[in-house]
């Protein structure tokens, strides 16, 4: 699967558009849509470099939850998923509760565990409660 629109339009509504480089919540030198990649402090970029950096990183997050979902799932749950894991990372992702309750085929109580990757550097940072709500939402919508 690939992600959608919609779900390529919920991943840029919370990263948001940064051209010019900055110091995200967790330390991490971040530009564009979340891209974090090489990025320096000083790192200026237009807002076509930001699509296509975002483009390119999503590809190795739809591959992950390709790759490590092992039932099935719709397209909306599929853009949850990938925007969950282009947020936390690969290795979070698939080493979480959330997959280990999908792959078993509890669906709902994956959906649950959406809110608990509410934190950042150990705080509990209102906009990851607000994308969490909204991924959680996109998630249970087709159960």
């Amino acid at each position: 699967m690939k992600i959608s629109d919609a779900g390529l339009e919920l991943i840029k509504s919370f990263e948001g558009l940064y051209l010019k480089a900055y110091l995200c919540p967790a330390k991490v030198w971040t530009i564009g849509y979340g891209h974090t990649l090489g990025v320096m402090p000083g790192d200026v970029i237009t807002k076509d470099q930001a699509e296509a950096l975002l483009r390119k990183d999503l590809e190795q997050f739809e591959a992950v939850v390709n790759r490590s979902v092992s039932v099935p799932i719709t397209q909306l749950q599929f853009d949850s998923l990938v925007s969950l894991c282009y947020n936390i990372g690969a290795k979070a992702f698939v080493t979480s509760t959330l997959l280990k309750k999908l792959n078993a085929g509890d669906y709902a109580g994956a959906a649950t565990e959406f809110e608990r990757w509410n934190k950042a550097g150990g705080v509990i940072l209102p906009g990851l409660v607000r994308r969490r709500k909204k991924e959680r939402e996109l998630f249970e919508r087709e159960l």
